[in-house]
């Protein structure tokens, strides 16, 4: 009988040259694409600061806290385009990561029937496939209309406040940050949501074993056990955000100036690329390259802060 049984097993049989060298190369072809990722990012970034040299040279560590941008007397500056980036970025995700993650949970936690789930998850796919220059059409001739009676309410009731100190005039910060919240969304509800679906049942079923409701369960078990992936998701998003161009450049309202109102008109590096590389020559060319390298920086630190946020949360 024990010899019957042992006969049924299947025989392992140790791999042959072939397989290992297949095994081999494969590692390595894993490797090569690994290490091209990276070298295609240095190369971008290379060539991104050898194009901003002599602007680097002319103006230095200065050209982050100059505001004139006039290519007549070659006299350059990027501050309010930095605060303009980070000010609608920052306006978008305090719109999209509570909306983002709210739907996330909505789609994850089994609370709506399941053919609503899947329309609702496919129509946020869709908003990823709009193209952005649809966005800003749609933004300048349904959102503007939509937000400037509401400003100028807010303008003539809390117009003390500084955020509501100017009149909506049309393309402005809130528009732009509103359209990047839309644009975001789909990011942060994607990956939020398979955060959340990739929590272990067992902590589910813990929680209600210990008599938690489903909502104590959803906010104190399974937003927790998922945060370090729904960090990740704003913080992709926040960068898709700060690089966004078409749609913000069409509704921010391309102004070098810093207000702290909303509905001021603004502008963004990536809005400063789009509207003047293609007339650009001698210093301003190098300019603009200084700009971008400036973009290309801020997003880099906003993904390794991202990344130190995500081990932190993991060592706890």
């Amino acid at each position: 009988m024990n010899r019957q049984a042992e006969s049924r097993q299947p025989i392992v049989r140790p791999p042959s040259q072939a397989e290992k060298s297949l095994d081999r190369g494969f590692i390595l072809l894993t490797r090569i694409f690994a290490l091209a990722i990276a070298g295609i990012l240095l190369w971008i970034a290379l060539q991104v600061a050898i194009g901003a040299g002599p602007a680097l040279q002319q103006f230095g560590a200065g050209f982050l806290a100059k505001s004139a941008w006039n290519p007549v007397n070659n006299d350059y500056g990027v501050l309010p385009q930095v605060y303009g980036t980070l000010v609608s970025a920052l306006i978008g995700l305090l719109i999209a990561v509570p909306v983002g993650v709210g739907t996330a949970v909505l789609l994850s936690e089994n609370l709506l029937p399941k053919s609503v789930r899947v329309v609702l998850v496919f129509l946020v796919e869709l908003l990823a496939a709009i193209p952005s220059v649809v966005y800003g059409v749609w933004g300048i001739f349904v959102l503007i209309p939509l937000i400037t009676p509401v400003g100028r309410l807010l303008n003539t009731y809390l117009g003390f406040l500084p955020i509501f100190s100017t009149p909506p005039t049309g393309p402005g910060l809130f528009p732009a940050g509103v359209i990047l919240a839309i644009m975001t969304l789909p990011i942060i509800t994607a990956i939020s949501r398979d955060a959340l679906i990739a929590v272990p049942s067992s902590l589910r079923q813990a929680a209600v074993g210990l008599g938690a409701t489903r909502w104590e369960t959803i906010f104190k078990v399974i937003i927790p056990a998922a945060f370090s992936g729904i960090v990740s998701a704003v913080m992709l998003a926040l960068g898709r955000a700060m690089g966004e161009t078409m749609a913000v450049t069409m509704l921010i309202g391309n102004s070098n100036n810093i207000s702290g109102s909303l509905f001021a008109p603004s502008n963004t590096i990536a809005s400063l690329l789009a509207n003047q590389f293609s007339e650009a020559s001698g210093l301003q060319v190098s300019a603009l390259m200084y700009s971008a390298l400036v973009l290309f920086i801020l997003t880099l630190l906003v993904n390794v802060f991202a990344e130190l946020i995500v081990l932190r949360v993991k060592r706890l």
